[in-house]
């Protein structure tokens, strides 16, 4: 299953590369494997997956012992607690969601002891639902500017999430914000930040994402099938 789903994945990032000029080259997949179990998180490797999205440090920590892979790039893309840095400091790929700066200096100080620089997305709230993460898009080039002062973090793009909906233009808005902040920022020229990345669009919504620029599109669903609970 999860194989088939993959060819018909990648059919569907051609598709929408397609409709807007782009090369689906562009476009980096984060399989989220949050509840997937190992046996499937190997499956989809067979298959030529190698970036995994995780949204719980325990859960995380418990698939990078178990499968003990360095051919594997984790991906951190859940709310993350500065006290919960230390755990995933060593080796985590990439962390999305970045949205303060407290956060950005205790991930510096923990990269730095363990020797490395941590790249970082900024995760920016462009809905109007309470309960999603994020800074504000209007506070999101200070937050740039402060974050490229830390020695060990360096920070390459934008993160968000579009809003709630079986409907995914209704994520048009946010994802078309998220790029002309990725613009603004770009404009401001700060030292130690780059804007590589726009890691935007889900299972639902992803074609509307790379249509409005993303770069890595994180997908759960699409891959591994619909999750207990899950409403998407």
């Amino acid at each position: 299953m999860i194989a088939e789903n993959l060819q018909q994945l990648h059919e569907r990032i051609e598709k929408a590369c397609s409709r807007c000029g782009r090369n689906a080259g562009e476009i980096q997949l984060i399989a989220v494997s949050k509840t997937v179990s190992a046996d499937r998180i190997c499956q989809a490797m067979e298959c030529g997956i190698s970036d995994f999205g995780e949204n719980y440090i325990q859960e995380l920590s418990r698939k990078r012992i178990g499968l003990d892979d360095t051919s594997l790039r984790w991906h951190f893309i859940g709310h993350l607690q500065s006290n919960k840095v230390k755990y995933i400091s060593e080796y985590v790929h990439l962390i999305h969601s970045v949205d303060n700066a407290g956060l950005g200096g205790e991930i510096s100080k923990r990269a730095g002891s363990a020797g490395r620089v941590q790249d970082v997305l900024i995760e920016v709230h462009t809905t109007d639902e309470p309960t999603k993460e994020g800074v504000s898009p209007d506070k999101t080039v200070e937050l740039a500017r402060q974050l490229s002062r830390f020695t060990n973090l360096r920070v390459c793009g934008l993160m968000t999430m579009g809003p709630f909906s079986d409907n995914p233009e209704r994520s048009r808005v946010s994802f078309r914000h998220l790029a002309d902040l990725k613009r603004a920022v770009e404009r401001e020229r700060i030292e130690n930040v780059f804007m590589r990345h726009l890691s935007m669009g889900m299972s639902h919504d992803f074609e509307v994402a790379i249509e409005e620029g993303a770069t890595m599109i994180r997908i759960g669903t699409a891959i591994f099938g619909k999750r207990l609970n899950q409403t998407l």
